[in-house]
């Protein structure tokens, strides 16, 4: 699928939009906690170290879709999917607030492989 001019440039801006959001007002809930980082606390659950990894490469997804869209869609929705699955399957719910980031990762997806390839000087 390929999206014209116009609706390329509103996946881009949206999915951009949404990660902004999502980085001003998740970062500081992220870092809020003390130590962010997966299995430094034995008082962690498995859910709880789960999510702690998937945070900073969902974190570095949303910030680099800005200027690399394909690379910082793949870092969103690669652990975001398999962890909502997991949410599914362990506590039987969708964390539906995990839904936001994954638009704008999946918005990032679109906008990288619906946009026109650069031509090589001299191809048709």
């Amino acid at each position: 699928m390929r999206l014209s001019g116009n609706w390329l440039i509103a996946a881009k801006w949206t999915a951009r939009i949404i990660s902004l959001a999502v980085l001003v007002f998740g970062l500081p809930f992220y870092f809020g906690d003390g130590n962010p980082l997966p299995f430094a606390k034995s008082s962690y659950t498995t859910w709880d170290n789960i999510w702690l990894s998937i945070f900073p490469l969902m974190f570095m997804g949303l910030a680099l879709g800005w200027k690399y869209e394909k690379v910082g869609g793949w870092l969103v929705t690669a652990p975001l999917v398999p962890g909502l699955l997991l949410g599914l399957v362990m506590h039987g719910e969708l964390i539906f607030h995990m839904l936001v980031p994954l638009l704008a990762g999946v918005l990032y997806l679109v906008a990288a492989y619906s946009g026109g390839e650069k031509r090589v000087k001299g191809s048709s």
